[in-house]
């Protein structure tokens, strides 16, 4: 069996669950879903809202070949991708806001928080738990942007279809990593990252500045080149987008 499958109606959070979970599991990965979350996480001490039954929540382990350390990453860059590339067969406009937002124009989608395990320098074990808005209608926390696909095109959506071709498409890009194709992911996230060209607004803790992405390093830092050309580097959470400069 390629992919274990356990579904769930209701966990603390699917992440938990696959980290403690010590029954079967399929040869490329094991996947848990569930209607409902009642802890989950983003990034940081971020929550996640989703309507139970409306959306899509669910982890996914993996157990990368080979994998160095330096370079996990990449399993970000594929999980990412694997989402963007399944809502792009139902709308323009999706793209990965750096670490791993899928956005939809400038509205959030989709955030994903992973957690790897390192055994003697390489990836032992790979969870990555992800939200998708699929079908919520309206969205009650104080997150600042939230949209859902059903919002966007007008009507409901089957959560197990996307579901179906988010992992296949996972599948193909944890093909590529097994193989060592690390830049062949990693070109494709490039390529599809929000903000992509042109100078934009960011804050770090000396305020805020224009810069456009010059890109992204594989351990996962971001280059922001200012337009005066000097270059800054930055680790999740030490910078942050914004629409104006200051």
């Amino acid at each position: 069996m390629d992919i274990f499958r356990i579904r769930l109606d209701e966990t603390d959070s699917t992440n938990r669950f696959l980290r403690d979970y010590r029954g079967e599991e399929g040869r490329v990965m094991t996947v848990v879903t569930a209607d409902n979350q009642t802890a989950g996480r983003g990034q940081g001490r971020n929550t996640w809202e989703s309507e139970p039954g409306r959306n899509l929540l669910f982890s996914v382990k993996t157990y990368p070949k080979g994998l160095d350390a330096r370079r996990q990453f990449v399993m970000l860059e594929a999980g990412a991708l694997s989402v963007r590339d399944a809502l792009s067969a139902y709308a323009d406009g999706f793209t990965v806001k750096w670490p791993n937002d899928i956005y939809h124009n400038d509205m959030k989608i989709s955030g994903t928080l992973s957690e790897c395990t390192i055994v003697h320098g390489l990836v032992g074990s790979c969870i990555m738990g992800t939200g998708i808005n699929i079908n919520q209608r309206e969205f009650i926390s104080d997150a600042p942007n939230p949209v859902s696909l059903a919002q966007i095109l007008g009507h409901d959506v089957s959560r197990e279809d996307i579901l179906d071709d988010v992992l296949e498409r996972f599948g193909r890009y944890l093909r590529m990593v097994d193989s060592g194709e690390y830049d062949g992911v990693q070109d494709a996230y490039l390529a599809s990252l929000y903000r992509r060209t042109g100078l934009h607004g960011y804050r770090d803790a000396a305020g805020g500045f224009m810069a456009e992405v010059e890109t992204v390093e594989p351990d996962g830092h971001l280059v922001l080149r200012l337009g005066d050309g000097s270059v800054r580097k930055y680790m999740f959470k030490e910078v942050e987008f914004c629409k104006v400069n200051g």
